[in-house]
Formats: structure tokens, sequence, C-alpha cells
């Protein structure tokens, strides 16, 4: 057999079976149509390696059992949840804050979706960047007495990060249960030596869906983008904040880092704590924990009168809970629609709600940044917020350094804060977790901290938009067509 024919033969098994995955996107995996299109598009142009790129890339993870809890810990949660539903609808429910029983429909929805208990007792404290957050976090880490889960996207081997291992490793010392959960993809510039003093010292490291054989990971496209921190079981962070020089500020090229920040005791910290350690399970299947352990009751003195809910998503699941919630919360705003987010790339439910909103004289603003971190992300953004302009939406451009808060407000009493951002990777591809808040004093902070933001930024008008270079032009068309695998 010839050169030619051998190599004919192996061209025609390779388009076959790019007509078998072709025909698998289309026919059997339910996915949004406009990732149909691009996959198709990449099987279409890339008749060689597309398999190749789809096997690293498209794997579609709601089909997998991601996770293996216990069957005890499905059926107590599943049972928490169905009873609070059945509180909610028999009107049971008695709201620490009145008014929000207008949003009881909101809350049901995450509820029965996502699965995010109700509670409210807690207590909230809002930190505006990486100094507040970092002071508040150390200072908890040293009071530690049984355990500090950390979870982050990203870690940095820079004097930020060192410093926060190195305080890891006196409390691991001292007998303190230390467990470090961190993305390999968002942290792929970090050698894993930088953690082995920790483990030295008895901490524990893992790192979430890792690859398993060198340079090539098949999973790289899926990727765990949320950050939370828990003390005790009794203290949690949760927002946008990795850990790393420029989220301090101390990186020229961004200068200032404005981020959106919690801190929390209450209820809500066992809810983090519960996702935190089906992340950890997952990762680390030699060490495992036991999730009643680290769910100790809340002490009288740390309840507050704060109604939160943590709703986690991920694409290892069939809805879309984060953004189903922000698409619900646009939908119910009568007066206000507020938005910080560093990256807009939605689909069409979540730009069509924002665009009847602003049509139906809701006030629609929206705060991103001047300057780009992800040059194709950043023109996308550009591309969709063309879409809104027109209409009455408000869009300003952060100048006093670099806007990462990922914040929704609505009517000045409902708010959502966390890792996801507004664009179709947070909402399919991440696994992301949010904290829903329904309290008008908390969310009056968080209003006056964007109105503080739009004093540091620049209104970005239509007619301005209109003007844009013909590059400018080109290249939202090129990223708007990539948008929904950027």
């Amino acid at each position: 057999m010839s050169v030619s024919s051998i190599t004919q033969n192996i061209y025609t098994v390779i388009t076959l079976i790019n007509m078998i995955l072709a025909i698998s996107v289309i026919f059997i995996e339910r996915r949004n149509v406009g990732v149909t299109w691009a996959w198709l598009m990449v099987f279409l142009f890339f008749p060689v390696g597309g398999f190749i790129i789809y096997l690293i890339f498209g794997q579609n993870l709601s089909r997998l059992k991601i996770y293996k809890d216990k069957k005890w810990s499905r059926k107590l949660h599943q049972q928490m949840t169905d009873h609070q539903k059945k509180e909610f609808r028999q009107h049971r429910i008695e709201y620490n804050d009145p008014s929000m029983s207008s949003y009881e429909d909101l809350i049901y929805m995450n509820l029965s979706s996502a699965k995010a208990l109700f509670t409210q007792d807690n207590s909230v404290q809002v930190f505006k960047d990486g100094n507040e957050k970092f002071y508040s976090l150390y200072e908890d880490i040293r009071t530690a007495k049984t355990h500090v889960h950390l979870m982050y996207y990203i870690i940095n081997d820079d004097s930020t990060g060192r410093r926060l291992l190195e305080l890891l490793r006196e409390k691991a010392e001292q007998g303190v249960e230390v467990r470090f959960l961190y993305d390999p993809i968002g942290s792929h510039r970090l050698s894993t030596r930088v953690f082995q003093p920790l483990i030295r010292a008895g901490g524990q490291v893992a790192a979430f869906f890792p690859s398993k054989v060198p340079y090539l990971n098949f999973r790289v496209n899926y990727r765990n983008h949320r950050k939370l921190a828990i003390i005790d079981g009794e203290i949690g962070y949760i927002g946008g904040i990795n850990v790393g020089d420029e989220y301090l500020g101390l990186v020229p090229k961004f200068g200032y880092w404005r981020d959106t920040h919690l801190r929390m005791t209450g209820s809500a910290v066992r809810m983090m704590q519960g996702h935190f350690i089906r992340d950890w399970n997952t990762a680390s299947k030699r060490q495992l924990v036991e999730t009643e352990f680290f769910l100790p009751p809340v002490r009288d003195e740390e309840k507050g009168g704060i109604g939160v809910q943590i709703v986690a998503s991920g694409p290892d699941q069939s809805y879309e809970h984060i953004r189903n919630a922000y698409i619900k919360m646009i939908h119910r705003a009568r007066e206000s629609v507020w938005i910080q987010t560093p990256y807009f790339v939605p689909d069409e439910s979540l730009i069509n709600a924002i665009q009847t909103a602003a049509l139906s004289g809701v006030n629609v603003k929206m705060i991103i940044p001047a300057i780009a971190d992800h040059q194709m992300v950043y023109w996308a953004t550009h591309s969709y917020v063309g879409d809104l302009l027109p209409l009455g939406v408000e869009c300003y451009l952060y100048e006093n350094g670099f806007l990462h808060a990922k914040t929704l407000i609505i009517d000045g009493k409902v708010a959502s804060v966390g890792t996801a951002n507004f664009d179709i990777r947070s909402f399919k591809l991440n696994f992301e977790i949010n904290a829903f808040l329904y309290d008008r004093e908390i969310v009056k902070q968080l209003e006056q901290n964007y109105l503080r933001d739009i004093e540091h930024s620049r209104l970005w008008t239509y007619e301005e938009y209109l003007k844009r270079p013909w590059m400018h032009r080109l290249r939202e068309s090129v990223t708007r067509l990539l948008s929904p695998i950027l």
C-alpha cells in the first residue's frame, strides 16, 4: 500500500470521526444553538484536528457525575430543601425585612432550582478591594482554632501568595487543619513546589481537575472560578478577589484593583462550607472529609438579621442557576438595575432581559473597565454594550485602575455578589458561586460604592460608540462570533 493511500485512509477515518462528533453535538448533546454552531464551524474548518480540539474543550460535563456525594448527605440536603419549600408554599416564612416578601419568587426559584437555602441569621461586611479583604482574612486565619478551608481560582507565587501560604503553614504547625484547593488552569504559572512547606507542616493541598497527562488536560475548558474562605465553620469569605499582588493594586499594569468581596457569619457560612467540601472531595479523593464535622451550630452572638442565599452553578448541572437568577432579578426590577462586571458577553436571554428593563423605564446602569486584561473578551464586551446604548442604558468606563467586581443590584433592595461575570463562560463553563443578599442596609452600602465608582468613571455615549474606528468594529465583529466559546 502506497504512502498516499495510507494518508488518504487516515484522513477518511478522521473525517468520519468529525462527522460522528458533529452528529453527537447536533442530535445527542442538548447544547445552546450558538455553541452548537460554533463547534460545527470548528469541525468544518479543522477537519483533521477538530476532534482533538473537541476532546480538550468541548466535553459536556452535565452528563457526568462529577460529585459523588454520600447518599445520606444528598438525602439530608433534599429534606431541608423540601421542608423550606413547603414553608414558602404555606406562607410561613417571616422576613426580618418585610419588604423582601416582594422578592419571594426569586428566593423560591433559587431554592427549588439550585437548592439554595434561605437563611436570615447572617451578618455581612463589604470589602471594596484586596487590601481590606486580606487584612481581615489574615486576622481571622491567625485566630483560627480548628480549621481553615480556602478555595481560589488563582494563587500567584508573589509576595501576596507567599505571605498567605506562610501564614497557613504556621497554623498547620499549630495543629489547625488547613486545606487549600486551587484551579490548575487559573494558577498555571504556579509551581506546586510553593505548597511543599505547607504540606510538610501537615496542611493539605489539592488541584481541581488536574491534568492526568503532562501538558494535556481534557477538562481545560472547565475551570473552578470559585473563591471561598471558611474559618472554623463560623466565618466565610466570598467574592471576586483571588490571591496575588495585582489584587492589592501592586501591579503597575492595572494599578488600583477595584473588586467586591464579602465576609459573613451565620448560617450562610454553613452553605459555603458545604460547597467547599463537595469541591474538595471531588479534587482530593484520598483525603475525604465528612460534611457534618465541619458544620458547627451558629452561636447566638454571631447571628445577624440579613437574608442570604448561596447559589452555586457549574457545567455539571443541567440549569444555569446564577444566570437564571440574574435574569429573574432583572425581570423583577421596577426602579433600577445596576451592573458591575469586567466581562459582558451575555447570551440572548440575558441581554433581552436588560433591553426589556430599559424599554420599561427601569434605570439601567453598567460599569465596565476602561482597560483590558483579556483582549478578545474586551472587544466582545464592547460589541454587546453597543446593543444597549441606544436604549438609554448608561454605560460607564471605570478609569481609576481595573474594575473586577461582579455585582448586580436591583431596586436598592436585593443584590448579588460573587464570582460569576456577565458572560457565557461564567454561566456555562465555569464552576461559580454567588451570594444573593436580601437586605436594604447592606445593599445601600453596595449602592454607595457603586456611586463612588461612577465618580471615577467616564460615561460612554452612543454617539461616541458610533464614531469608533473601523478596526474596533472589526475586532468586535470577530470576537462576537466566537463569544459562545470565549
